[in-house]
C-alpha cells in the first residue's frame, strides 16, 4: 500500500471514529456516572476491569495472530475461519469459568457477581466483533473495517439514549442495564460482522479439530501472552484502589479514577485506529520486503501531533472540562487529569512501534517489556496508592506507560535498523515549544468561553503543525486525491 493510500485509510478510520466515539464516552458514559454517581459507577468500573485480566483466556492471542497471518496468507481464510470460530467458543466457556472463580476467591458477591456475568458476556461477544473485524482489515478491506469499528457505540448510543432521556422508564438510572445495552449492541454487531465474512469466506462450518486448535494456539500463545501482560498493566489500577483502600473510600475513588481514565481511553481509542490498519499494512510490507520508512515517518508525525496537542490543550482546560462533564469530585480528579491524560504520548508510540514489533513477530522482546512494565507498575502502586489514592495510580501509569515505549522504540530501532533521521526532531521541537505558547496566550489573554477557547486551541494546533511542517501540506493532497479499496 502507497503512503497516500494509508492516509486516506487513516483519515476515514478516525472521521467515523471522531464522528461516534466522542458522543459515546462524552455523553452516554458520562450521563450514565452523572446519573449513579461516582460510587456506583466505580464499584462497576472495578468490576469491568476485573473482567479485562483474563482476556488472554478469552483470546489466546488468536486475533492479534490471524490479523497478521491472514495479511501475509490471504488465501487461509476460508480454511482458518471456521476452526478458530470454534476455538473461540471454547475458550469464552474457560473464561466465563475462570472469571467467577477467581472473583469468588477475592471475595466478589451480589451485585458485583451479577456485574460481572454481564461483564463477561460483553467481553466474549466483543471478542467475536474483533476476530471477525481482523480477518476484514487483513485483507485490507478498511473501508469496511472502519464502519464495523463504530458500530457496536453507534448502537449503544442509540440504547443507552433512550433509557437516559427517552422518557421510557419510571425509576432512577441503574447501572445493569448499562451493560443490557451493551449486550444488546454487540450481539447485533457480531451478526452484521460474520454475515461479512461469510459472504469472503463461505462456505463456513463449525467444526472441533483438536490439531488444528493446537497449532493455532501454540502459534499465537506468545501473542496471548503479551495481551496478558498489556492487560495487566493497562488495567489493574482500578482494581488495586479498590483492593488497596479501605471500604469507605474505595469505591469513591475508583469512582474519581475511572471519571479521568475514560477521558484519556476515549483519547487512547485514536491512537489505537492506527495500529489497527498498520498491524496487517506492516505483515504484508515486511512479507514482501518492502520500504516501511515513509509510513512509519508519517505514523509518527500525525500520532505526535495528535498526543502533544490533545495532552497541552487538555491539561491547560482541566477544570473547566471536568466542571463541565461531572456534578461532583471536581478537585480530586483534576489532580489525576494533569498526571493520567498525559500517558497518551507514551501510549501513542507504543501503538507504532509496538505494532510494528508485533508485525516482525518480536513477541519475546515485546514481552519482556510488558513484563518490565508490570513490575514497574505494581510497585509504584503498592506505595504510593495507600499515600495518594487515586492520584497514585496515575503516577503508576504515567512511569508504567513512558518505560515501555522507551523500550520498544529502542527495541524496533535496533532490530529493522531503522535510521533515526525519520524522526523529524526539529520539527517536533519547534511545534512543542509554538504549541505550548500559543495555547497559554489563548488561555490567559482572550476573553472567551472555555469551549470556544478550545476549538481556537486546536485550530491554532493545525495551524502550527502546518507552519512547522510537522503536517505537509502533502498529507491533504494524498488524502484528497487518493483511491483506495472498500
Amino acid at each position: 500500500m502507497k503512503q497516500r493510500d494509508f492516509i486516506f485509510n487513516i483519515s476515514i478510520l478516525l472521521f467515523l471514529n471522531l464522528l461516534i466515539k466522542p458522543f459515546w464516552v462524552l455523553g452516554i458514559d458520562v450521563g450514565v456516572q452523572n446519573s449513579v454517581g461516582a460510587e456506583q459507577y466505580g464499584f462497576y468500573f472495578a468490576v469491568f476491569n476485573f473482567t479485562f485480566l483474563f482476556n488472554m483466556i478469552l483470546d489466546m492471542g488468536v486475533t492479534n495472530f490471524n490479523n497478521r497471518n491472514i495479511a501475509r496468507h490471504n488465501q487461509l481464510l476460508t480454511k482458518h475461519i471456521s476452526g478458530i470460530l470454534s476455538l473461540k467458543m471454547a475458550l469464552a466457556v474457560f473464561y466465563i469459568l475462570f472469571s467467577f472463580v477467581a472473583a469468588f476467591l477475592i471475595g466478589y458477591k451480589d451485585l458485583q457477581l451479577k456485574i460481572l456475568f454481564w461483564a463477561a458476556i460483553n467481553q466474549i461477544l466483543n471478542s467475536f466483533i474483533l476476530y471477525l473485524r481482523s480477518n476484514i482489515s487483513a485483507l485490507l478491506f478498511f473501508k469496511t473495517d472502519s464502519i464495523l469499528s463504530v458500530l457496536d457505540r453507534l448502537l449503544m448510543i442509540i440504547f443507552c439514549g433512550i433509557l437516559l432521556w427517552g422518557g421510557v422508564t419510571t425509576g432512577p438510572f441503574q447501572i445493569e442495564w448499562f451493560l443490557y445495552a451493551q449486550t444488546a449492541a454487540y450481539v447485533i454487531s457480531v451478526i452484521i460482522a460474520f454475515l461479512i465474512v461469510y459472504k469472503k469466506a463461505k462456505p463456513i462450518k463449525l467444526h472441533w479439530n483438536y490439531k488444528f486448535f493446537r497449532v493455532i494456539l501454540k502459534k499465537s500463545f506468545p501473542f496471548a501472552i503479551l495481551y496478558l501482560l498489556m492487560s495487566c498493566y493497562n488495567r489493574i489500577d482500578s482494581v488495586m484502589i479498590e483492593r488497596l483502600l479501605p471500604d469507605s473510600v474505595s469505591s469513591y475513588q475508583t469512582g474519581v479514577y475511572a471519571s479521568v481514565f475514560r477521558l484519556l481511553d476515549a483519547l487512547i481509542m485514536v491512537s489505537y485506529l492506527f495500529s489497527v490498519i498498520l498491524l496487517p499494512l506492516f505483515s504484508k510490507m515486511l512479507k514482501n520486503k518492502e520500504n516501511l520508512l515513509p509510513i512509519i515517518k508519517s505514523s509518527f508525525s500525525l500520532l505526535f501531533f495528535f498526543a502533544i496537542s490533545a495532552v497541552v490543550i487538555l491539561v491547560t482546560y482541566r477544570t473547566d472540562v471536568l466542571n463541565g462533564l461531572y456534578h461532583e469530585h471536581i478537585q480530586e480528579s483534576s489532580e489525576v487529569f494533569k498526571i493520567l491524560i498525559p500517558c497518551l504520548i507514551p501510549v501513542s508510540f507504543t501503538y507504532i512501534f509496538g505494532t510494528l514489533l508485533t508485525a516482525n513477530g518480536s513477541m519475546k522482546l515485546l514481552n519482556i517489556t510488558a513484563l518490565a512494565g508490570i513490575a514497574v507498575n505494581i510497585i509504584i502502586n503498592i506505595i504510593l496508592i495507600p499515600q495518594l489514592q487515586a492520584k497514585g495510580a496515575a503516577f503508576a501509569s504515567l512511569s508504567t506507560q513512558t518505560l515501555v515505549s522507551i523500550l520498544q522504540i529502542i527495541i524496533a530501532f535496533r532490530i529493522l535498523k531503522i535510521s533515526w533521521k525519520i524522526i523529524p526532531l526539529l520539527n517536533c521541537l519547534f511545534y512543542l515549544i509554538l504549541l505550548i505558547c500559543g495555547v497559554y496566550i489563548i488561555h490567559e489573554y482572550i476573553p472567551f468561553q472555555w469551549t470556544y477557547l478550545i476549538l481556537l486551541s486546536t485550530l491554532y494546533a493545525f495551524l502550527t503543525a502546518f507552519v512547522t511542517k510537522l503536517i505537509p501540506i502533502s498529507f491533504i493532497k494524498k488524502i484528497i486525491f487518493s483511491k483506495t479499496q472498500i
